[in-house]
């Protein structure tokens, strides 16, 4: 049978620019602050300096308080508690700030780097003067252009001993001085309150700090990225094992050791050759994350026409690799990229590489997009870099390091029918992720035509075929006579097969936790085969629960009552008695189903919730346009709010500074914080903790 091809160069750039990236960059530790004098001995009537100063990481900087505070940026602010034993002088003035011009806002700013130091000037009226000072700020990144939430702390200026009294000052107040033990002038004690998960304490003597607080939010992201290196290092692992690949292998090697002098020359050649791989795959998903920033991450990401495109790629790239057509690159393009590999020692061997990539698009073209395509999944600025950074160091190794050890080459197994069963196996996959792209935009859209039964199905008939296939029962057109069947082919078809009759239950409404953000919502499941209802079908919700604004179309998992309203929800608060769980969630958010599926299911978290909230969840990509009487223009970019998503993400992220989901946040009916942020984390006792201290701070 001859083999179609197709050029698709037109898909390979739709496939580049259309995968979304939202930054939240973070920093390693929360900033702590130093306040001093630069007298630690004073007397009543002295105007001493107290000093403030933060230490900023590398590519981190501050906004100044020197500044219209009006402009945009959160400048630092300074709240000095009022006390009848000391007197501001002046205001709080910052030393080395730099003043600029962003057009972003567009005006002057006034930013610090390394070090913030601020100055204030305080008289001394009374005996045992308590200073505090509220601290308010924010850092941004100077590398991605985001910013972290504000910060906000309080500190109290220890370490000054009164040695004498103007007159009139009686002589017991002088007895009280006098017994008044020396503090270390450089101790400091941070009271911050719980909007930073914990109470801190902070103390440094000398070169010492002990700090007791955890940031949740850093962990997480952490987390969240290392898990992605992983994945997509095993993509590029996978990725090496495709006809297209695998064979280059030996014969690239065995070019640079016989083209090189030296074996130190051939090392040299290899890993300048690796070198560039991973310079290639990279840039591309810095160009990635560079094109779209967070608006466009979220548009991209729920909209039905780029989902839509996406499904149409992924299944065009999976029956490629089933064998109904080869995808090439125009071969004009190609053969140019390799006349320049013969160029200089550096140039020849990146363009080598370069060449390489192209020629084995046909093969990691979907692969690297399946990468891509996932790292876009929670709309942050790093992911695309690091998914395509473990994705190239994976597939550049193995010609790294057989140019290191050429022996090794002799141990490679030989080609074979084997690589074309490691093809089929991927096209399976991308048929299958194909279709949760489709189902992106059907939750969000509401077209109720790839219901969670539908997908399920769909998916189980995948799993059965692919196990077949692997026992040798189907046959395409690449595939070669197999007499038996090996062991390894037969434990992967047993796999599959798990994996089928793992998926079965779900069809008569089996939670399948597991799989859970990957699947539909269990809402848009007809048919729900479960007495105790935790998991009632959108019918069942509709006639079940009172009605609030909205709850015709959106809905709560296990049975849960809620708002999906913010102002319906502060209302609700004052007028029942109850604190807000505040959850900013999407219909296409991975995370939030695992969060729904792994941690609101548990019996302790779930009793809270429906006894001690109100629940107002907030989706950031339902495209429902509100009456026109609902509409504003927000502060925050000057752009009319028209849908429910639009107004839910500008309140997310100019009130409560984030814009990735799932975020939680306990508040009163009048706004107030009392506990929180959180973030996706499945540690049930952590998040009871976090939902009792909201309770606890509400009741005071």
């Amino acid at each position: 049978m001859n083999i179609t091809k197709i050029n698709f160069s037109i898909l390979t750039l739709l496939l580049l620019c259309f995968f979304p990236a939202v930054l939240k960059a973070q920093l390693k530790n929360e900033p702590v602050w130093k306040i001093t004098s630069n007298k630690p001995e004073v007397k009543v009537g002295d105007v001493i300096e107290v000093s403030l100063t933060s230490v900023i990481e590398k590519d981190w900087y501050m906004y100044s308080n020197d500044m219209d505070p009006n402009l945009g940026p959160i400048a630092a602010e300074f709240t000095w508690k009022k006390d009848a034993s000391y007197a501001l002088v002046g205001k709080t003035k910052p030393i080395g700030s730099h003043k600029h011009f962003e057009e972003v806002w567009p005006g002057t700013v006034s930013t610090m780097k390394g070090t913030a130091k601020f100055i204030q000037k305080i008289k001394i009226l009374k005996a045992n003067p308590k200073v505090e000072v509220d601290i308010y700020f924010q850092e941004c990144s100077e590398v991605t252009g985001m910013c972290m939430p504000p910060f906000e702390q309080k500190y109290e200026l220890k370490g000054l001993t009164v040695l004498a009294m103007n007159e009139g000052e009686t002589q017991d107040t002088k007895a009280a001085i006098n017994s008044t033990s020396k503090l270390d002038s450089n101790a400091l004690v941070n009271n911050d309150n719980e909007n930073n998960t914990a109470t801190k304490t902070i103390t440094d003597t000398g070169n010492t700090v002990v700090n007791t607080d955890e940031n949740l939010e850093d962990k997480i992201k952490n987390s969240g990225l290392l898990a992605l290196f992983l994945l997509s290092f095993g993509f590029g692992l996978t990725a090496l094992a495709t006809p297209c690949v695998y064979p280059m292998i030996p014969m690239t090697v065995s070019f640079f050791t016989k083209k090189s002098a030296t074996k130190v020359e051939g090392i040299f050649k290899g890993l300048t050759f690796g070198g560039s791989i991973i310079f290639i795959y990279t840039v591309i998903g810095l160009v990635v994350s560079v094109l779209f920033g967070e608006n466009a991450g979220n548009i991209i990401s729920t909209h039905w026409l780029p989902n839509l495109l996406f499904f149409a790629i992924f299944f065009v790239f999976g029956i490629s690799f089933l064998g109904l057509f080869e995808i090439t690159l125009p071969s004009g393009f190609v053969n140019s990229i390799d006349k320049k590999s013969s160029l200089g020692s550096f140039g020849g061997i990146f363009f080598m590489a370069f060449t390489l990539t192209l020629v084995s698009f046909s093969c990691t073209g979907p692969i690297a997009g399946a990468v891509l395509g996932q790292a876009a999944t929670n709309g942050e600025f790093l992911r695309p870099i690091v998914a395509m950074f473990g994705f190239s160091l994976a597939f550049a190794l193995p010609f790294t390091l057989f140019a290191i050890f050429p022996s090794w080459l002799q141990n490679l197994p030989k080609s074979g029918s084997w690589l074309n069963s490691v093809k089929v196996v991927l096209g399976f996959v991308e048929l299958a992720f194909a279709f949760k792209f489709f189902s992106n935009a059907d939750v969000v859209y509401h077209w109720r035509i790839l219901d969670r039964e539908i997908y399920l199905a769909i998916w189980i008939v995948l799993a059965i075929l692919l196990g077949m296939y692997l026992l040798g029962k189907i046959k395409f057109s690449h595939d070669s006579d197999m007499p038996y069947v090996g062991v390894p082919r037969f434990l992967l078809a047993c796999v599959s097969f798990c994996f089928a009759v793992y998926m079965v239950p779900g069809l008569f409404g089996a939670p399948l936790k597991g799989l859970s953000g990957l699947l539909p919502p269990m809402q848009t499941q007809d048919f729900v085969l479960n007495t105790n209802n935790d998991h009632p079908t959108i019918q069942q919700s509709i006639n079940s629960k009172p009605k609030t604004k909205h709850s015709d179309f959106l809905h709560l998992p296990h049975g849960l009552t809620g708002y999906y309203d913010y102002k319906e929800g502060l209302a609700a608060s004052k007028a029942t008695g109850k604190p807000i769980f505040v959850d900013f969630t999407g219909h296409a958010c991975v995370n939030c189903r695992k969060m729904e599926e792994y941690v609101w299911a548990k019996p302790e978290v779930l009793k809270r919730l429906q006894n001690d909230f109100i629940i107002v969840s907030l989706y950031v990509d339902e495209k429902k346009e509100l009456p026109e009487n609902e509409w504003y223009t927000s502060a925050r970019d000057g752009k009319v709010k028209k849908t429910i998503a639009q107004q839910n993400s500008d309140l997310q992220i100019t009130k409560y500074h984030f814009s990735a989901q799932p975020q939680y946040i306990v508040i009163d009916g009048s706004e107030k914080q009392l506990s929180g942020p959180r973030f996706y984390d499945t540690d049930e006792a952590a998040f009871v903790q976090f939902l009792d201290n909201g309770k606890a701070a509400f009741g005071k």
